[in-house]
């Protein structure tokens, strides 16, 4: 079930087309991964969920019914531009935020106790938001996006800043958020985590939806068909590549009947990242004509 649909949505900005009759669901309990070069509209389209922004035209539908001001309240909006007060000191901040959140300040501090722990912050609670390094801030702008558990969780790059260790912690996260049963939007550049962690896609080029769907039903669509098969024999260890007609269950059998041992036999799918770039750069479109 789709908890955000967006219909036909369109926003120009005098004569730039930023958005293009974009239509494109975010299903519930998914991880949604909003693809695209700079300037596609990702942005814009983020910025008119969360009302930031008005449409020329199309409708914001949550949960079925157009969305209003107190359905944003249930979004947790983490922006590319980072907005913490530097002065502020980090709890104090983070309460702050949780409570325009809505949550009671017992709700806020237990929860809050709880994220700091989870990301080894704790002992930063007293001190000011100025003294955090960029990924420590990035940390707090988090939890702060997610401590009140909203039911939707828009995420635009959220591992810029972060080493490769915190950024696994932040998947990590992700993923269990999502087991949990929230809906995320993620707006990233990082194929690798389109892969390891969204359900599905949504491609946006030149202010147009050009692409979306699983994430690995795509895999399979812009594949090539190929098998890979590993075995070992008298003379080694070997991988041979093989077209699916020549690499079905007949070649496998005569794999096996010449006596070597099959390791692994497996479907190859072409990147996240080479499909981005064949069709943002209209490769895609070339091969096909």
């Amino acid at each position: 079930m789709a908890l955000i649909e967006c219909k036909e949505v369109s926003k120009s900005f005098g004569p730039k087309v930023a958005l293009d009759h974009v239509s494109v669901n975010f299903h519930e309990g998914k991880v949604t991964g909003l693809l695209g070069p700079n300037g596609a509209g990702k942005t814009t389209l983020i910025r008119i969920i969360n009302r930031i922004t008005i449409p020329n035209g199309g409708e914001i539908l949550f949960q079925g019914r157009p969305i209003t001001q107190a359905d944003v309240e249930k979004i947790g909006y983490m922006p590319e531009e980072r907005g913490l007060y530097r002065k502020m000191k980090v709890g104090e901040q983070a309460m702050f935020l949780a409570q325009l959140k809505g949550m009671s300040r017992a709700d806020a501090l237990s929860a809050l106790k709880d994220w700091f722990v989870r990301f080894g912050i704790q002992d930063w609670w007293n001190k000011k938001v100025e003294e955090l390094s960029k990924g420590m801030a990035q940390k707090l702008q988090f939890i702060t996006t997610v401590v009140h558990r909203p039911s939707l969780m828009i995420l635009d790059e959220p591992f810029s800043g972060f080493d490769p260790v915190n950024a696994d912690l932040v998947r990590k996260e992700i993923l269990r958020l999502r087991d949990e049963g929230a809906t995320i939007v993620l707006s990233t550049h990082d194929m690798g985590s389109v892969e390891e962690l969204c359900n599905d896609i949504a491609l946006i080029n030149k202010s147009k939806l050009i692409l979306s769907g699983d994430v690995q039903d795509i895999r399979r669509r812009y594949g090539n068909d190929n098998i890979e098969l590993e075995y070992t024999d008298e003379t080694g260890r070997h991988t041979e590549v093989l077209p699916r007609e020549t690499g079905g269950n007949s070649t496998l059998k005569s794999f096996i009947d010449r006596g070597v041992t099959v390791n692994s036999y497996r479907e190859l799918m072409p990147r996240m990242n080479d499909i981005f770039i064949n069709l943002v750069t209209g490769k895609e479109e070339e091969e096909q004509q």
